[in-house]
């Protein structure tokens, strides 16, 4: 599992600020399950998107439970928990980002995410081939990175498995690269052309 740098997708991002928050902050509780989220960039700057879009008292309504298959990392669980990143890994956030939600750790060229953000993130492992959810009702699903590792009609099941956790309304979002197979396409709408960020219908 290789470190991934965090506000990777920024199309992603900024459509998830656009089109999804102003959705989501209706609900009495807002809760998103990242699944593949690697070593937690990923989470985590979903994480800060929410921050900077939310009040105060909405935010503390919003949970993220990421998830990974870790066969092979042992410092998974600790890394993700801590919020602490190196340098590599967080020099393409944007300056006043990062100046607001991370401080020099005490390791040289490593760097703390802030606490009120730590604290909305939540990991546990997870495989998503089992096609058993880590729960139901999530407003948001994100899967990058994973699906184009299965087979087609093993990204039929989990599709069809993050389907049946959304809530009534959610949005799925994947990988540019990544199409909804033909089979399940009535299952979501697209939201906007250039992204590949879904509706559940």
């Amino acid at each position: 599992m290789a470190f991934t740098y965090f506000f990777r997708d920024l199309t992603a991002l900024n459509a998830i600020r656009d089109h999804v928050i102003p959705e989501l902050r209706k609900n009495r509780y807002i809760d998103a399950w990242d699944a593949g989220c690697a070593m937690g960039p990923e989470p985590y700057s979903l994480a800060i998107i929410f921050k900077e879009n939310l009040g105060y008292y909405e935010f503390k309504r919003f949970k993220i439970y990421a998830t990974d298959l870790d066969e092979e990392n042992h410092q998974f669980g600790k890394i993700l928990s801590e919020g602490i990143y190196p340098e590599e890994s967080v020099k393409r956030i944007p300056r006043d980002i990062f100046e607001k939600y991370f401080s020099p750790n005490n390791g040289p060229g490593h760097f703390k995410i802030a606490e009120e953000v730590i604290q909305c993130v939540s990991f546990q492992k997870h495989d998503l081939r089992s096609l058993k959810p880590i729960g139901d009702n999530f407003g948001l699903i994100l899967c990058k990175n994973v699906l184009l590792h299965l087979q087609y009609s093993e990204r039929i099941d989990v599709i069809r498995m993050f389907h049946k956790s959304l809530a009534a309304g959610g949005f799925f979002v994947t990988e540019q690269t990544q199409k909804i197979p033909g089979k399940i396409a009535h299952l979501f709408r697209q939201v906007i052309p250039n992204v590949q960020l879904f509706q559940k219908v």
